[in-house]
């Protein structure tokens, strides 16, 4: 049995859907689980809407999500030569046929089987040309069209998702396959090129099925190997409707700049439409390629749902440590505030990624310690916790108390200075603790404040004390 060999195949129209996202990593997870080559084809054969741009943020999506491609990058626009000569190849051995109808014959047609009350098929009998008119025709250069002959019978596949599915020949009309200026039609266009690629297997969104009885019809009259077919199910918003632009970000980009991790996206994805047994959920990479399997797609559609994302990421923000986040840290807006020393970057990212759910939140956990309040434009919550009756009588004590700690400046010399100050004022801890944590870093939210004084050290922390006692007064 040969190797798997799956692509991808989007047209360059606009950005990286969710959904396209979702089609492509079922492919490359089951050519990686196989040991099989995942390829990618750009179907830019409508030249009035496909663009560079829409090329590059595919390109730039699927690198963002890890899935790289084995082999050069297809693009079906350079292939009209091999599309038509497969085309002339069904016409020559007599499953297609020319037609000369005009368009405005056709529209003339169509009208009058609407007016019947009739669905419009195509009449065969109308194509049949005598020799010689065929001949006058074809020296004239008469434009014509090709259409595919649909046998008679049924069609039927069994298909890795929904099992066997059959459609009666009779229900589909003669098709066009090239059109009168040469151009493929889409059907013909995707059969054409996967022969030519060797695909064995052709996963993709069930929107599709319909299309699937063409193909295969195609395949057998050009003699070449049926792949198996994967119809996924839709992914609908939590609204229960297909997933579109008003559900929120429907490009993977878009996911990426709010704070999103590559490797969440990927587990989240994988989800949608698949099951792995026994409740995983989490899973690395290499944990889903190891148990990527045709029997766990599901049949139903699936819900994207953000809140579930934004957990899973969080998840995943905890499974990386602090150096690895660092990268992505960098890459959130207004990242200038980052500093050279990557050590203690790495070791305050450690402190705060159990509070933040995309990096975008890690950012803003991490800021304050780098970052001194501006007190010229305040927190409204930090304001309010400083200008409490007692806060300035709080901050004094909190200051004589770390100013107090030995040289060594450990965790616990932080905490065995701090820890005693409440009760000593006969306050609650947390009376006296919240202005210091607003005074330190802006906020009325943060990391247990003993870490928080320790990771800022006893210089900084004082001279933000001192700023914000400045504030209260």
């Amino acid at each position: 049995m040969p190797l798997p060999r799956l692509r991808f195949a989007p047209s360059p129209t606009g950005y990286l859907h969710v959904g396209g996202a979702r089609t492509a990593l079922f492919n490359w997870l089951f050519a990686r689980r196989y040991d099989g080559k995942f390829l990618l084809r750009i179907e830019d054969t409508d030249k009035a809407r496909s663009t560079e741009e829409s090329t590059r943020a595919i390109f730039d999506g699927l690198n963002w999500l890890g899935l790289t491609w084995d082999e050069d990058v297809v693009f079906q626009g350079a292939n009209a030569a091999q599309h038509k000569a497969d085309a002339y190849k069904l016409l020559e051995s007599g499953h297609a046929y020319r037609d000369f109808t005009t368009a405005a014959e056709l529209d003339a047609m169509r009208a009058a089987a609407t007016a019947r009350g009739d669905n419009f098929r195509f009449d065969r009998e109308r194509a049949e040309l005598a020799p010689a008119d065929l001949t006058q025709r074809l020296d004239a250069g008469t434009p014509f069209a090709i259409r595919f002959r649909v046998p008679d019978g049924e069609t039927t596949w069994t298909d890795l998702v929904h099992g066997d599915i059959t459609f009666p020949n009779k229900d589909i009309d003669d098709f066009v396959i090239l059109r009168s200026d040469g151009s493929p039609v889409y059907n013909h266009a995707v059969v054409s090129d996967d022969i030519a690629m060797r695909i064995t297997h052709v996963m993709r969104g069930d929107d599709h099925i319909s299309n699937t009885p063409k193909q295969i019809m195609l395949y057998r009259a050009l003699g070449a190997p049926l792949p198996e077919f994967a119809h996924l199910p839709m992914i609908h918003g939590t609204d229960g409707k297909k997933l579109s632009k008003r559900h929120g970000a429907a490009a993977v980009g878009d996911w990426q700049h709010l704070g999103i991790l590559p490797q969440a996206m990927e587990n989240f994805l994988a989800l949608l439409g698949w099951s792995p047994g026994n409740d995983v959920e989490l899973m690395s990479q290499a944990e889903m390629i190891a148990a990527f399997d045709a029997s766990g797609l599901l049949k139903k559609p699936s819900v994207f749902d953000p809140k579930k994302l934004e957990w899973m990421n969080g998840q995943h923000i905890m499974r990386l440590s602090g150096e690895e986040l660092i990268p992505f840290l960098t890459a959130t807006p207004g990242a200038d505030w980052i500093p050279p020393d990557r050590g203690r970057l790495a070791s305050i990212i450690e402190l705060c990624k159990s509070r933040a759910r995309t990096t975008l939140q890690l950012a803003e956990h991490v800021r304050p310690f780098f970052v001194r309040p501006d007190w010229a434009n305040p927190n409204p919550a930090g304001v309010k916790l400083l200008s409490a009756p007692s806060s300035a009588r709080y901050l004094t004590a909190a200051r004589e108390a770390i100013t107090a700690v030995d040289a060594s400046w450990t965790m616990e010399a932080v905490h065995a200075a701090l820890h005693p100050v409440p009760e000593a004022l006969g306050a609650k801890a947390g009376e006296v603790f919240q202005p210091l944590r607003a005074a330190l870093t802006g906020t009325n939210v943060s990391p247990e404040i003993y870490a928080v004084v320790f990771h800022m050290g006893r210089e900084e922390s004082i001279a933000r004390i001192e700023s914000a006692l400045r504030t209260v007064s």
